[in-house]
């Protein structure tokens, strides 16, 4: 009997085993080294999706270089739709990995994670509360542009990913744009499901300090107010008391005031191009993690890995809340900014409001550097504690009046579509009809000199003009009572810092395509000259006060040229108009 009860005790032992080593994750298999490749990831999550009938992995699009993007759902309800995941009542968090796959510490955290939710079920209790979506990789054929020499400043993986796509695009400046396949497929992924909380993996560059993991996450007034006071009061004490108890130092993320410890941190409000200033515009939280490159990679994973669960465990125990929170926010952006007719923020600027913190730094020194010509810093390695500010405080530095729709000309019809892969919706005008609007006309335009994500970004002045136009059928028409309000006014409004027109959509309506010969234009300003009396004191007067303008004949003739009935009455104007009544 013994001898029977010995065998069952080391049969089960080594099933025990052999399952285990059947689960190991490559991260594990390589001694916490390496990180899977991405066929041997998504096998990895194939065999999950097989094992459990609480996950499921579907395609949500395809890579220019014809990789299939996948998104891995696990509910314990089979919530496996967007329709069925709001019926459940439950919160949906949406963990991204590998905008830029050479900071891949969160895929290969996932993975460990879902192992000890679906298959070891010690975490199974996490699904009772919460819906989890899981992006294993988003920049996949940077992924596969994988190699030891890919990021200089980074200790491991053994290789790693690239930081952009094969169309060399950062998804992390993409997210209004959308110049990507990939990030339209994002889209279409976000808006359809809406997560009531975002994850966004990375690993930092920059300083050496003693702390694993950082974050970011906006906390001003680009969110809805009862969000933003969840964020600073609940959220931000919550995920870093218990990660580090994990025993993973964190902070939040670290830049330097001018550049000097000793001036502090600073925390700014991010525009919507980066993924956590995105989602506060869709009026929903967003974390941002970011490891510290120069730690071991297993640390980082696993520091990775603690905060996740950190934030899974606050949601699962606010599951009402963060839900009706949800419902809140997108009611407040329209009460607020529609209904109230109370200006919506664009842009922010830091104020001196700073509070003091403990900060975990490394000791540093500035040494000569023949090399380069200049001094250089040397990292000791030794751990140095300082007390130093905190600037996390943001006040409103640009906002603007929220119209009760926009016209959008037919012609643009490609950038609705793009507009519509935000979740905002469209419709048309159908049949002629006259419009009082409000429309923009440009002065002083300049170019950057250099592209941006492939884009040359106008600088610019404007002034707002009332007129009456008649408005032919077909022109797309944007009623901004929407719960995606933030997002259209961040779209469609010059000042917006990732507007269309900032990225430079609409850099063809500063080109003059139409000129005069002078033989052409000189009698034709005599007429005008003869014909309005006061055109000539005008331009005599102008001609007086500008040097260029009296030694430029061309100039000259400009001048009747630009007040003239063959002047361009639409170059500098924007096409898009504002509805005010």
């Amino acid at each position: 009997m013994k001898k029977y009860l010995l065998i069952v005790f080391f049969s089960c032992v080594l099933f025990g085993q052999n399952k285990d080593f059947k689960w190991q994750t490559y991260f594990e298999k390589s001694n916490y080294t390496s990180t899977p490749d991405y066929e041997t990831t998504i096998n990895y999550f194939n065999k999950l999706e097989n094992q459990s009938g609480y996950a499921k992995l579907i395609k949500f699009g395809e890579t220019p270089q014809g990789r299939n993007l996948y998104c891995f759902i696990v509910s314990s309800d089979k919530a496996f739709s967007p329709k069925l995941a709001k019926q459940s009542g439950k919160p949906i968090l949406l963990i991204q990995n590998g905008i830029h796959s050479g900071e891949i510490e969160g895929k290969d955290a996932c993975m460990m994670l879902l192992r000890e939710i679906l298959i070891t079920r010690g975490k199974e209790n996490y699904l009772k509360n919460i819906i989890l979506m899981i992006i294993p990789v988003f920049n996949v054929d940077g992924h596969e542009r994988k190699s030891p020499y890919n990021r200089i400043n980074q200790n491991g993986p053994s290789e790693m990913g690239w930081r952009t796509t094969a169309q060399n695009l950062n998804l992390n400046r993409d997210y209004m744009k959308a110049d990507s396949p990939e990030m339209q497929s994002w889209l279409k992924l976000y808006s359809s499901w809406l997560p009531d909380m975002f994850i966004d993996s990375h690993t930092t560059d920059g300083a050496d300090y003693q702390y694993t993991i950082t974050y970011g996450i906006e906390k001003n007034k680009n969110l809805p107010p009862q969000t933003e006071n969840w964020v600073r009061n609940k959220f931000i004490p919550f995920i870093q008391s218990e990660t580090e108890k994990s025993g993973y130092k964190v902070s939040p993320y670290v830049t330097f005031k001018n550049d000097d410890i000793k001036n502090g941190i600073v925390d700014w409000a991010s525009t919507p191009r980066f993924s956590h200033g995105y989602t506060a515009v869709q009026n929903r939280p967003g974390l941002l993690i970011e490891t510290h490159m120069l730690k071991p990679y297993k640390d980082r994973v696993l520091g990775t890995k603690a905060m996740i669960e950190s934030v899974i465990k606050l949601l699962c125990s606010q599951k009402n809340e963060i839900c009706q929170m949800s419902k809140n926010a997108d009611a407040f952006v329209i009460n607020n900014y529609y209904e109230k007719k109370n200006y919506y923020p664009l842009t922010f600027s830091l104020t001196d409001q700073s509070s003091k913190i403990n900060f975990h730094g490394i000791e540093s020194k500035m040494e000569d550097s023949w090399i380069t010509g200049k001094q250089i810093i040397r990292y000791s390695g030794k751990s140095m504690d300082i007390e130093i500010p905190y600037y996390d405080k943001c006040k409103i530095k640009d906002s603007v009046s929220v119209p009760n729709f926009y016209l959008i000309p037919r012609e643009y019809e490609y950038l609705v579509n793009k507009i519509k892969l935000h979740g905002v919706k469209v419709e048309k005008v159908k049949q002629p009809r006259k419009f009082l609007v409000e429309k923009y006309k440009f002065r002083n335009i300049k170019f950057a000199q250099m592209p941006y994500e492939g884009h040359f970004q106008p600088q610019y002045e404007y002034e707002l003009q009332k007129d009456s136009v008649d408005i032919p059928e077909g022109t797309f028409i944007i009623n901004t009572k929407q719960r995606t309000l933030g997002v259209i006014v961040h779209l469609l409004e010059p000042l917006g810092p990732d507007s269309f027109l900032k990225w430079g959509f609409f850099n063809t309506i500063f080109e003059q395509k139409e000129y005069f010969e002078d033989y052409a234009m000189e009698p034709i300003a005599k007429k005008m000259i003869d014909e309005n009396p006061k055109l000539k004191e005008e331009f005599l007067l102008k001609v007086n006060e500008d040097p260029k303008l009296k030694e430029n004949s061309r100039r000259r003739l400009n001048f009747f040229y630009e007040r003239s009935p063959y002047f361009d009455n639409q170059l500098n104007l924007y096409p898009i108009l504002r509805v005010v009544n």
